[in-house]
């Protein structure tokens, strides 16, 4: 018995911690697709591993086990469900999705409890890749144009439905100051998508008012304590920054009441450029349809898309139904007494009124004539009662 399990051992191939890892996730993921309706082809499988190989690499760096009690595993099948329907490669270069870890609080037997999460987010690439595997009647992507300041640029022009192409003669100087991205669609048309850098000001300005969540500008103590009057004057406070943000511009980055609000990646000089260049992309590309053919892949993407829409929904799922509500019904107050109500009928034989019946009718006028005395049985009349003569 002893060697045949040395036998055993031995014909057992090796494998690695993330390669058991890899075996524990994946029945799951793929069970779970298949019941969305969804086949989980080679192209999602090696995403699955690549996803698996990043955040394992995002675990170390934060010296953080999968086999850690704090770690919300049910949150990276969720991010490994994404990954898998919407087809986005961890290992692209450029990249089409990043994960990053942050520390999450929800209930758990009406306490609370800190859990360590997986985030998922998607790089400009990734969005391309969506576009073309997802866009409504689109058949190419083709390379986007960064035109800068310095450029020529002719912007398409229109007669009736028939398009003059847009011309561009790059220099490679200046700020980069739109993107164009060519689309040839299904139909053999190529059409022109444009996203100018002022655009990005609208996300600038989402970006801030973010991170002025739970921003107290030293009013209270924290927004949950504090009172009617101080959450005015927060409120007032924020107001006035993005009122600030959005007269200035894209010149906000530089603004040093400012940038305390604002994350490194934006202020940066290395990364601003990228960033800026990134938000014009992805304006392009969020507001072309795209045309999932299954709900559970569109559900996935406005997670991975909408952080708010995200947090919302992960919110609903840890928090509903934790407390058992029982509802009395409402007692009705007596009513005066009301107004009989009245239905039209249907007039049918069944619901016709009685006629009075005549038996005296003049057949040639259709008069009533008067009914004669009914007489007596055994009664005399009065010549009977005269004396003869």
């Amino acid at each position: 018995m002893s060697e045949q399990k040395q036998m055993t051992e031995q014909k057992k191939p090796y494998e690695t911690g993330l390669t058991k890892i890899s075996n524990t996730f994946f029945p799951m993921v793929e069970s779970q697709l298949v019941g969305n309706g969804l086949k989980m082809d080679d192209y999602a499988k090696q995403c699955v591993m690549s996803a698996i190989s990043s955040i394992n690499a995002v675990l170390d760096s934060k010296g953080v086990a999968w086999g850690d009690a704090q770690l919300d595993k049910s949150n990276v099948t969720q991010t490994l469900l994404t990954v898998a329907s919407l087809k986005l490669n961890a290992a692209a270069n450029p990249r089409e999705i990043y994960f990053q870890m942050r520390n999450s609080k929800k209930k758990v037997d009406g306490k609370d409890v800190w859990t360590k999460q997986i985030e998922m987010g998607i790089e400009g690439d990734g969005n391309d890749a969506i576009l073309s595997n997802f866009g409504r009647g689109v058949k190419e992507v083709h390379q986007y144009w960064q035109v800068r300041a310095d450029d020529r640029f002719v912007y398409p022009s229109y007669k009736g439905i028939e398009m003059q192409p847009p011309e561009w003669t790059p220099t490679g100087k200046g700020e980069v100051v739109r993107i164009v991205y060519p689309i040839t669609k299904t139909g053999g048309q190529t059409e022109y998508y444009i996203a100018e850098r002022e655009d990005v000001t609208r996300n600038l300005i989402a970006h801030i008012n973010n991170n002025l969540m739970n921003e107290t500008f030293g009013i209270a103590e924290s927004k949950f304590k504090a009172s009617s009057d101080q959450k005015k004057k927060i409120d007032a406070k924020k107001r006035e920054i993005l009122k600030k943000v959005e007269s200035l511009g894209m010149k906000a980055l530089d603004d040093e009441g400012i940038q305390e609000y604002i994350s490194p990646a934006w202020k940066d000089p290395q990364s601003r450029e990228s960033m800026i260049i990134r938000k014009m992309r992805n304006n392009v590309v969020k507001k072309i349809p795209k045309d999932f053919g299954n709900a559970f892949v569109e559900m996935t993407y406005d997670e991975a898309e909408d952080d708010s829409y995200s947090r919302v929904r992960r919110e609903v799922n840890e928090k509903a139904n934790q407390e058992l509500i029982d509802i009395e019904p409402a007692k009705q107050p007596k009513r005066a007494a009301e107004t009989p109500e009245y239905v039209d009928a249907e007039f049918t034989d069944a619901n016709e009124p009685e006629q009075p019946k005549y038996t005296n009718i003049d057949k040639e006028t259709g008069e009533i004539k008067p009914e004669k005395e009914t007489e007596l049985v055994g009664a005399a009349t009065a010549e009977d009662d005269a004396p003869p003569f």
